[in-house]
């Protein structure tokens, strides 16, 4: 969706994407300042596949701060960007036929990593009655023989929904009964969050820590989408065939992000808040907008910075030019079409129909966009 509107962009149409998953806020001056002079001290060469040591040093006393979790050294690891952490991990523990829960709706890279590294995704739908989160009981219906891996993605993309404590520990539970099963933590939207409290599973259930990878990065809190550096903590062995898998895909992350990483994790963070309160008061806006808007329902997200928007009510529904809108997918070129907004169909994130609405952008593109999705809906017939 976002080729396609980029496209249309570029032959003059007016289109606002709303379908990207990056802040749309500069990258801090002082990360970026740190960037610049360590190009400017030489650190321009190869680093260590895991990734310079006070780099490490500051994710290992993150943990600490923000988790009371304990990591040496050797158990961190720094990848280009959360993404490679996941892969690598899935890429290094995998045997052929191996099977990994994902609950859904999901971020679309999941199920695609799993297969690549020869592994089965187990899908678990989480409808939004159960706001779109995973239950004990459907984990432990999930769970076989071949089972490796659970994945929990909190906040979660597409849906923004966060996991507390009980409800990570209630998992936790089930997990505990199966020594053979570990649990990826995604936390990578872990400080944009609104109206709950951050919990990680390793936090929730300690006695999981040797059994948990946790992954996060500098991505979505400190807008550094460009620079790739994530990084995830866990089992020595575990990372361990991280590192092996990374010495021979991408050897390490930029000599010169992992600085500026480096001052983004351990210097000032006053810039969290005003990022968060600016999403914030976007997700109220666009929420509040799309509820009053014919046929769409939305939930309101406790975290990240989308909207996960039903549009179950306009599915049957023709356009002015009498085309039916069957699928999530049909409403959201439609709208990409015939009124210039960028969402992604529900249906990418094994979820429909639904569509994601992204609010990381400027409130008066916004709400825009809210207006002619407003009027899209009322056109429909």
């Amino acid at each position: 969706m976002t080729a396609r509107a980029r496209a249309l962009r570029a032959s003059g149409v007016d289109v606002i994407t709303l379908s990207q998953g990056e802040p749309d806020f500069a990258t801090p001056a002082a990360i970026c300042e740190a960037g610049i002079r360590a190009i400017q001290d030489g650190h321009t060469k190869y680093t260590p596949v895991a990734g310079i040591a006070p780099l490490r040093e500051a994710i290992r006393q993150k943990f600490r701060r923000d988790h009371g979790l304990d990591y040496g050294l050797d158990q961190i690891t720094v990848g280009c960007g959360a993404k490679q952490v996941v892969f690598n991990a899935f890429f290094a523990s995998l045997d052929a036929g191996d099977e990994v829960i994902v609950p859904t709706p999901c971020w679309v890279s999941y199920p695609d990593m799993v297969k690549l590294a020869g592994g089965n995704p187990v899908l678990v739908p989480c409808d939004e009655a159960q706001g779109f989160k995973l239950r004990p009981d459907s984990l432990e219906q999930a769970i076989t023989p071949r089972t490796k891996w659970l994945l929990l993605n909190s906040p979660a993309n597409p849906t923004g929904a966060v996991y507390g404590r009980d409800e990570l520990a209630a998992l936790a539970a089930v997990i505990r009964r199966y020594p053979r099963i570990h649990v990826l933590s995604d936390d990578i939207y872990e400080k944009l969050i609104y109206d709950a409290v951050f919990s990680t599973i390793a936090e929730a259930a300690p006695d999981l820590l040797d059994r948990t990878l946790t992954v996060n990065g500098v991505s979505k809190s400190d807008a550094m989408t460009g620079w790739r550096v994530g990084y995830g903590a866990g089992p020595r062995p575990l990372i361990q065939a991280i590192n092996l898998i990374q010495s021979q895909t991408s050897s390490h992350t930029s000599s010169v992000s992992q600085h500026a990483a480096l001052a983004a994790i351990s210097g000032d963070q006053s810039h969290l808040a005003a990022f968060v309160a600016a999403f914030r008061q976007r997700r109220d806006l666009v929420v509040g907008r799309l509820n009053e808007a014919d046929g769409l329902r939305c939930s309101m997200p406790e975290g990240a910075f989308y909207a996960f928007v039903s549009c179950a009510g306009l599915i049957g529904r023709k356009t002015p030019a009498g085309a039916v809108i069957a699928t999530d997918t049909d409403f959201a070129m439609y709208l990409l079409e015939e009124v210039g907004v960028a969402v992604v169909p529900g249906s990418g994130f094994l979820a429909s129909p639904y569509i994601r609405v992204s609010f990381a952008a400027a409130p008066e593109m916004l709400a825009s966009a809210m207006d002619r999705i407003t009027a899209a809906c009322k056109a429909l017939s």
